[in-house]
């Protein structure tokens, strides 16, 4: 375990030896030239940025990817050297800085071009084109735009045209039909252009493991699967080799109380006990990202399955206990003891979002603690 001195047993244990298995095995059935872009954004899904990008370099990862100027000045200071790429949207004034540090833009805009060319910048600026072809958010959207934006660039001494990238909006789910479409656009953007960049990458983590692999390109967005999730049910049926999750949550028991039936818990008295009950509370809340809609959800203690009860609050909440347990014991929220697991997917479903979002809402104060061989 790498540690940094906390006293709360609230934490969130990483398992990087999963996220390097996980890239290591991608890395085995990709191309063998196709590059891995590592998408660390949002804290690596709140998994820890630094240390994820380290496990997946030391993997086989070649790139890395955030969302913003921030997230990428934070993992240039740790690796100077890889490249890196921000997904989303930067304005100008950042221009200078990407620059000077070699971070290499998203650019969909001939007007931010044009501004950014009015700039005394130190170094060349890498940019990379987000093309729209179906997801309707950044990027451009036709032919004649792209064309103008490609010239804009290259006429400038300073841009430099480094990739041209598109996501894929449905390429998690069965019915092929859209997806397809957006293939075909994204080709007829490729085709227009008068020379192809260095870099083209259209492949996100649903696409790459199940997918045409004529659709890998030069690079390959490693996102969700990385830590060890499948982009949805679909996905995790067709998976060509198993994942390893990285993420698991643990507490520890801080009181246990016997109510007698009739007495209510927590905030609005919204649980009742209907019998003589022992009452445990763990310090997690929402908070931490525990959210009230979760309560309900079950936890293990002693390998056992037992329920949150009452309102979650702040920074604790309640469990309805099998019998009288010790003050200290282990309370896993996701992760495995004994036989059984309670994995990320199923908070998911019982919050009714997606796997995706149940990490990244785990809060700072939720120390990670970093585990490897």
């Amino acid at each position: 375990m790498q540690n940094k001195k906390h006293f709360r047993p609230t934490k969130a244990i990483i398992n990087l030896d999963a996220i390097k298995y996980n890239v290591s095995q991608l890395k085995e059935y990709l191309k063998p030239e196709v590059q891995i872009m590592a998408v660390v954004k949002a804290n690596a899904y709140g998994h820890g940025d630094v240390e994820v990008a380290a496990a997946a370099i030391e993997s086989g990862a070649t790139m890395l990817a955030v969302a913003t100027p921030e997230e990428a000045l934070h993992l240039r200071k740790a690796f100077p050297d890889i490249d890196l790429l921000i997904l989303g949207y930067a304005p100008v004034s950042f221009a200078p800085f990407a620059a000077t540090e070699n971070i290499t833009l998203t650019v969909f805009s001939l007007e931010w071009v044009q501004q950014v060319k009015e700039l005394s910048l130190s170094h060349p600026l890498k940019l990379h084109i987000k093309v729209d072809t179906g997801m309707g958010r950044i990027g451009v959207t036709q032919i004649d735009d792209l064309r103008n934006l490609y010239n804009e660039i290259t006429v400038s001494g300073k841009l430099l045209v480094d990739g041209i990238f598109t996501h894929f909006a449905t390429a998690d789910e069965e019915d092929d039909s859209y997806f397809h479409h957006q293939v075909s656009r994204f080709e007829e953007f490729l085709s227009s252009l008068p020379k192809k960049p260095r870099l083209v990458h259209a492949a996100n983590t649903a696409t790459m493991l199940v997918k045409d692999q004529t659709l890998q390109y030069d690079a390959v967005r490693f996102g969700i699967s990385m830590y060890g999730l499948a982009p949805s049910d679909y996905v995790k049926t067709k998976l060509p080799f198993p994942l390893q999750a990285a993420f698991s949550l643990e507490t520890e028991l801080i009181e246990v109380k016997k109510v007698q039936a009739g007495q209510s818990i927590g905030y609005g008295a919204a649980f009742t006990a209907s019998e003589p009950s022992f009452i445990g509370t763990i310090p997690i809340g929402y908070a931490d990202g525990l959210i009230r809609k979760y309560s309900g959800q079950h936890v293990l203690v002693d390998g056992i399955r037992v329920p949150i009860i009452g309102r979650i609050c702040m920074d604790q909440c309640m469990l309805l206990l099998p019998t009288a347990y010790n003050i200290g014991e282990k309370v896993t929220l996701i992760g495995k003891q004994e036989e059984e697991e309670i994995t990320i997917d199923e908070w998911a479903k019982k919050g009714d979002t997606i796997n995706y979002e149940v990490p990244c809402i785990i809060t700072s104060r939720v120390p990670r603690i970093y585990y490897k061989k």
